[in-house]
């Protein structure tokens, strides 16, 4: 469920025209799409996380793959099995409140404290918190609810119940005025969640299995246990290991409680590409429909946006902590792709690759991550001592081509090393992302539980791999700045365009402002704030073609027009 750092490649989006209705949607396949399973194996066969994935695209047929990283495991994902969806419950909360904005008995420029009576909703110097601020994640409250205890970190909102989270949000306090900044808040969803639930005078499961479950056909999808004949998936963590369920209070389940089949995902993408009309058309409608907010982000009821060549995708990830979603579709193009993973894959870049290939094949279908040997001079660039937020200490060592991190106050724990470049701990779900810096040398981020830590160097005369890095007297000049301008599409409607200004690199990706980037290496250049680098190519004759941007454990690359 978490929540999103800011990549190179955002998703924009645009309202879209309603698709022909239909008198029957396309049924879902007796048997897997070989075509599809192929490509699904392209992207996950082998891969270290061990994941399982179930697939779907939705157009005028039905294609379906059901995809273990390991063939032996394909049970797993076998007959009716119910995933955890996270954060697309959102995408079916919005919805049930659409119901009565399209029925004209409620508007998002209504405050939230209106539809909490008794409970006291915090303002920001007499702004208040608008419910198109909750669904569009400008709401200025935080990601989570201080002072609400979290005793098990791996079923982490099981112990958030009603009370504690109305008594949160009376002692919480704004910073910023509502609407102009986009934060995620799975806080704001809960409370929205609340809000519904009792506006309808009853409780959200039953309210979202009458109102959204039933009229869409979604037969087995459920929240809390799961109905006859349908098994729950077991969750797993990217280092092959089971985890728990996540539980939810039943009232603040359209967080993201919501389970479900790759069927019940399907016909909920149908409905919203007009192949299973219902009464609750108007409202999926609007769900659809940009919400203008202040701080300028493109944004509907809950569905992120982004552009297509032709069209716009409405799209959510969703994880919890051991699951992965993601559901997108393009209204005009009549083309919906649901995909649903028994493991947590946050950590490691999610499922976005494989799912906007499907939606768009020119864009990457990324590459599985499989174990590797990390080379020596990175291993020796990483050894030493170095700081984390909040205090903590750690000691990096290797011993040969296998590094070891040992954190202040406890066991020292073996991390391994895959083809994406990234270091995990054996056992336990975490990520050691090694970033370069200016100058060539090297630090790195610490992912763990939704957190993103960098690293502090406490022995900055270590040796830091710096060899290959360019000397500070040695930068390179305006003219050999110059020689890297120009544009550079990564994939359609998305491009870099660098020029030098002041002495300096600027990369500006399409719709985000530049951004500075520092000389590393010859020829590569890094933004270690976003964790970003560039690596530009040469032909024969010394010329700029093309430039890789590495970020997040992806790589796009692009050729200069």
């Amino acid at each position: 469920m978490r929540r999103r750092l800011t990549t190179m490649v955002p998703l924009v989006f645009a309202l879209l025209a309603t698709a022909a209705a239909r008198a029957e949607p396309p049924a879902m396949p007796a048997g897997d799409d070989p075509a599809l399973r192929a490509l699904v194996e392209q992207r996950f066969g082998g891969d270290r996380t061990g994941a399982c994935v179930a697939v779907a695209v939705i157009a005028d047929d039905v294609r379906t793959a059901h995809v273990c990283a390991d063939p032996a495991e394909q049970a797993r994902i076998e007959g009716d099995v119910a995933f955890e969806i996270g954060s697309v419950s959102k995408t079916m909360t919005a919805a049930l409140l659409a119901r009565w904005i399209a029925a004209g008995e409620a508007s998002l420029d209504e405050p939230l404290s209106a539809w909490l009576p008794g409970t006291k909703v915090p303002e920001f110097e007499g702004q208040p918190i608008l419910l198109r601020h909750v669904v569009t994640h400008t709401s200025g409250l935080p990601a989570l609810p201080a002072g609400v205890p979290i005793p098990d970190p791996a079923n982490p909102y099981a112990a958030m119940d009603v009370d504690g989270l109305l008594k949160a949000i009376e002692h919480a306090a704004l910073t910023r005025a509502p609407g102009t900044t986009m934060e995620y808040s799975n806080f704001a969803s809960m409370l929205l969640s609340i809000a519904v639930a009792r506006r309808a005078g009853m409780p959200f499961d039953a309210l979202m299995r009458e109102e959204l479950f039933t009229p869409l056909g979604m037969r087995t999808a459920h929240i809390g246990a799961p109905p006859a004949g349908v098994r729950a998936a077991v969750g797993h963590l990217p280092n092959r290991q089971p985890t728990s369920p996540w539980d939810f209070a039943a009232d603040a389940a359209g967080v993201g409680g919501v389970r479900a089949t790759l069927a019940d995902m399907v016909a909920y993408v149908q409905a919203h590409l007009g192949q299973r009309p219902s009464a609750l058309d108007p409202a999926l409608a609007l769900t659809r429909e940009p919400v203008p907010t202040a701080s300028g982000r493109p944004m509907a009821m809950n569905w992120m946006l982004g552009r297509l060549p032709g069209g716009t995708l409405h799209a959510h990830e969703g994880g919890t902590g051991g699951f992965s979603s993601f559901v997108g579709f393009d209204v005009a193009a009549g083309r919906g792709v649901v995909v649903l993973s028994d493991t947590a894959l946050t950590s490691v870049g999610g499922l976005a690759s494989l799912a906007l290939h499907l939606v768009d094949p020119e864009l990457p279908l990324g590459q599985p991550r499989k174990p590797a040997t990390p080379p020596t001079e990175l291993l020796d660039a990483l050894a030493g001592r170095w700081r984390l937020s909040a205090g903590l200490a750690a000691t990096i060592r290797h011993d040969g081509s296998r590094m070891f991190i040992h954190p202040d106050g406890q066991p020292e724990f073996e991390l391994g090393y895959d083809s994406a470049g990234d270091f995990h701990p054996l056992a336990f779900d975490a990520v050691l992302r090694p970033v370069r810096q200016p100058g060539g040398g090297w630090g790195f981020q610490w992912q763990q539980g939704g957190a993103v830590m960098p690293a502090e160097r406490v022995d900055p005369a270590a040796a830091n791999g710096s060899a290959g890095g360019i000397a500070a007297d040695a930068a390179p000049t305006v003219a050999e700045l110059q020689a890297y301008a120009g544009e550079y599409p990564l994939a359609p409607q998305f491009a870099l365009t660098v020029f030098e200004r002041d002495g300096r690199l600027f990369i500006q990706g399409t719709g985000q402002q530049a951004i500075p980037a520092e000389p590393a290496a010859r020829d590569v250049f890094v933004v270690p704030q976003v964790g970003a680098e560039f690596r530009f190519e040469r032909d024969g004759d010394g010329r700029v073609t093309a430039v890789t941007l590495l970020q997040g454990g992806q790589a796009m690359r692009g050729e200069r027009r």
